[in-house]
């Protein structure tokens, strides 16, 4: 699939942003969507009512929490601007307007609604999942990074709204907008959300809880993986019980208590912690119980989620197109990717777990036709596991193994027992032709070259 690649550069390389859903907030920063300025190049933004763009950078972008923080140079800009203050998460039933530019129009518009929901929700711009507040108010295109008031305050930031339903948004709500501009303030640039790296899995079923002697007055939940990488790996093991988090109770389907006689699922809790800042977990193992002092810290996924604000990477040699595995190149499979993709490539995207820091599944994209490699062409869309018998670790071990080979032969050890053998020196003087045949300028991605040179 070289011609997402391609796709993908067209776009950082095009975008142009008149920025209109934000809104201020003290500091002379605006605040708005990840989405609304990922990929830019150029960010121009306007004063309601006023018809001067006003050239804005973008200080930070937080793809997973879907918000960006931009700042304008200008002094114009400023003069007699308000500022908005952050309020508190409202709750349940409680009145909200919502405020922005959506389709239809260019004037200001305000939509009212009221609070249905507050739970952890997936923001589809991250693939992540953070508290949101759901409203029974639609959120449409040009809506996204508008201020949600209450009270003369924010209460959130519009981000989306749920698909195949009408007059059902999601606003950002202000823990989580707060954890992202303190993280930005405190580490000059967006630092990411924190997790356990744990996977849990509920302990309702009385059999289960009686098989790991979880008593009557024992709730919590069960830990079934742990991410290699995680300070949980330390410490924690599989099978055990999460009963405590920080002292605070986790209930059987692995929620917490939150304001009046609502809950939370406890991942919330995580979520809000610092990076690097110690939790205490009391757990249950083998019948006893023992507490542990973990780091909680953000941990990038094996396979990335997005691509953002980057430029693909690629190495070619002989033909072979070989990229590193991410949910965007399963998502040019189209919108039932999951259906649609390599059941073995959706696998791994979406459950391996990294092993060491650095790692990536690099695959076999496609193979640009040649005598070089006839008959290899139907091994496509296939992991590589090794290069003349060593085991590779991403991309760039890739490429500096093919670089640096001094054997007669080059061996590829792919997915599912298959191998690609070719002779080096031949496939060498092929990768230039090959180039030159299908104009691709480089046989390596900016990022590779640059290291190479």
């Amino acid at each position: 699939m070289l011609g997402s690649s391609v796709r993908a550069v067209r776009k950082l390389c095009c975008s142009l942003i008149t920025v209109r859903e934000r809104f201020v907030i003290p500091g002379k920063k605006i605040l708005t969507n990840a989405h609304v300025v990922a990929d830019h190049t150029f960010v121009l933004v306007r004063r309601h009512g006023s018809p001067t763009k006003y050239r804005a950078e973008v200080q930070a972008v937080g793809h997973e929490c879907d918000l960006a923080i931009l700042v304008v140079e200008s002094e114009e800009f400023w003069e007699g601007m308000n500022f908005l203050e952050l309020g508190e998460i409202p709750f349940l039933q409680e009145a909200v307007a919502v405020v922005g530019y959506p389709q239809g129009g260019d004037n200001i518009s305000v939509t009212k609604g009221v609070v249905s929901r507050v739970e952890p929700t997936q923001y589809v711009h991250g693939a992540t999942q953070l508290m949101a507040i759901q409203i029974d108010a639609a959120i449409n295109p040009g809506n996204s990074g508008g201020p949600a008031i209450m009270a003369n305050k924010v209460a959130g930031v519009a981000f989306q709204n749920l698909s195949g339903a009408e007059n059902i948004g999601y606003i950002i709500p202000v823990p989580v907008i707060k954890h992202f501009i303190a993280g930005v303030e405190e580490n000059g640039k967006y630092v990411g959300f924190c997790t356990l790296g744990l996977s849990c899995q509920p302990t309702e079923n009385i059999q289960l809880r009686m098989h790991f002697r979880m008593l009557t007055e024992l709730t919590g939940v069960l830990v079934s993986k742990i991410n290699p990488l995680s300070d949980a790996d330390k410490t924690l093991r599989k099978d055990d019980i999460i009963l405590r988090f920080d002292g605070i109770p986790i209930a059987n389907d692995g929620t917490v208590p939150f304001r009046n006689r609502e809950r939370i699922t406890f991942d919330h809790l995580v979520s809000m912690k610092k990076p690097n800042e110690k939790a205490l977990l009391r757990i249950l193992r083998d019948g006893e119980e023992k507490e542990f002092s973990i780091t909680v810290k953000p941990l990038q996924p094996l396979v990335p989620v997005h691509q953002f604000d980057r430029l693909p990477s690629y190495y070619i040699f002989a033909g072979l197109v070989f990229v590193p595995l991410s949910q965007p190149y399963l998502h040019e499979y189209g919108e039932d990717w999951y259906n649609t993709s390599p059941h073995r490539l959706c696998e791994l995207a979406l459950r391996e777990l990294p092993k060491k820091p650095g790692e990536q599944l690099v695959i076999l994209s496609q193979v640009l036709m040649d005598d070089i490699n006839a008959g290899y062409e139907r091994l496509a869309e296939l992991q590589v596991k090794e290069v003349n018998g060593v085991e590779i670790e991403n991309l760039k071990h890739l490429c500096q193994l093919i670089e640096n080979c001094s054997a007669e032969s080059l061996r590829f050890d792919l997915d599912d027992g298959r191998v690609i053998v070719l002779n080096y020196n031949s496939a060498r003087v092929a990768t230039s032709r090959i180039l030159k045949r299908h104009r691709i300028p480089s046989a390596m991605s900016s990022g590779l070259l640059d290291e190479q040179q």
